[in-house]
C-alpha cells in the first residue's frame, strides 16, 4: 500500500474528515492533502506513529466497530 493510500485509509479510519484529521494531529492542511494526493510523501516513520497513536487512542472507530461486533457474536 502506498502512503497515498495508507494516510487516508487511517483518517477515515478515525471517521473524521480532512480538516479534523489536520486539526486534532496539528498537521497543516495542505500538507495531508498532498499526500492524499500522492504529489508528497509521508515519511514512513510518520505514518508509524499516526498508526500507533490512532490504535493506543482508540480513534480508530474501524477497529472498534468489529470489536463490538466480535462481543456481539460471542454473547449470542
Amino acid at each position: 500500500m502506498d502512503c497515498m493510500e495508507k494516510v487516508r485509509e487511517l483518517r477515515e479510519s478515525t471517521g473524521m474528515n480532512r480538516k479534523e484529521f489536520c486539526e486534532f494531529f496539528q498537521i497543516p492542511y495542505r500538507t495531508v492533502t498532498e499526500w492524499e494526493r500522492g504529489n508528497r510523501h509521508a515519511p514512513e516513520y510518520v505514518i508509524r506513529l499516526l498508526e500507533y497513536y490512532i490504535r493506543m487512542e482508540q480513534l480508530d472507530i474501524k477497529h472498534d466497530e468489529k470489536k463490538v461486533t466480535d462481543k456481539t457474536i460471542e454473547n449470542d
